[in-house]
């Protein structure tokens, strides 16, 4: 009989305690789902929950005090900030630097790229490496594959460049001492350029000039003071004429104004001579009487 007794006391126990968890199971469910707003003028159920406000602003369609954004208007990207221990929701027209946009139907969200990755535009696919990673087909590396040479500028794995030259030039006339003539062994040279610079891991340049010994007939060189003196007799000579020219020219141009002034200083002492007017010869009259 005690037996029966505590048996049913544990079973009226457990009863008690199911039911309680129930209800309090209610009650959280009743918090956390959104209430119910009849709108009696259109005749409309309008469901807004207890804690989130309409009149939102920066972007957001439905927002919380304590969350801050909940949805963002079309065309906007939905991303959690961080502050402190707490994140709140925000909506940006573009996704900050380390994160990229997914866009779905009902909402646009911003996802965090990979740790090694600062930009990204899928998150397998990186545009640009943090520190102490190369960028190579979308992909941060520590070391470039084989082939290829980590660029420390632009943080990215490039093909290696060897050094590209042109062809060589024509050989130079034969030279000794940078004369032509006076010599019979003398040095000919011919050049190139450099058509592509190598990079950090590529081949180094060739020479870009080279000489070999020639032989060519010897030929006397015209000695450098007898052409001067040459020079210089016949510019003397020439000078000489031009000055005899001009002074018979300047000899001649005064007499002919020395004539000039005479004369005219002649005609100035003169006086002048008038004319006498022309008178009639006297002619006697013919006697027609014989």
């Amino acid at each position: 009989m005690q037996l029966r007794l505590i048996s049913w006391f544990f079973i009226t126990l457990n009863f008690m305690e199911y039911i309680g968890s129930q209800h309090a199971s209610r009650v959280r469910r009743q918090g956390r789902n959104p209430t119910p707003i009849k709108n009696t003028t259109r005749n409309e159920t309008k469901v807004v929950h207890p804690n989130v406000s309409q009149g939102c602003q920066g972007g957001c369609a439905t927002c919380s005090d304590y969350n801050g954004c909940l949805s963002c208007k079309p065309r906007l990207f939905f991303v959690l900030e961080r502050i402190g221990m707490k994140q709140i929701g925000v909506c940006l027209s573009s996704c900050p630097s380390g994160y990229y946009g997914t866009r779905y139907p009902d909402i646009n969200k911003c996802a965090k790229c990979k740790a090694d990755c600062d930009t990204c535009f899928t998150r397998n696919f990186c545009t640009k490496c943090k520190s102490a990673f190369y960028l190579y087909s979308g992909k941060c590396l520590e070391k470039c594959p084989e082939g290829l040479e980590a660029n420390n500028h632009t943080m990215e794995c490039t093909s290696i460049v060897h050094c590209e030259a042109s062809e060589w030039s024509p050989w130079s006339p034969c030279t000794k001492k940078g004369k032509t003539c006076g010599f019979k062994r003398g040095n000919e040279v011919r050049v190139r350029e450099i058509v592509q610079h190598p990079s950090a891991r590529g081949n180094p340049c060739p020479p870009t000039s080279e000489s070999r010994k020639c032989i060519v007939q010897r030929k006397r060189c015209q000695k450098e003071g007898k052409g001067k003196k040459n020079r210089e007799e016949k510019r003397k000579k020439s000078n000489k004429e031009e000055s005899k020219e001009t002074k018979q020219e300047n000899k001649g141009r005064a007499a002919r104004r020395q004539n000039r002034e005479q004369r005219e200083n002649k005609n100035k002492t003169q006086p002048k001579k008038r004319k006498a007017p022309n008178k009639e010869p006297n002619v006697a009259p013919i006697d027609t009487a014989h």
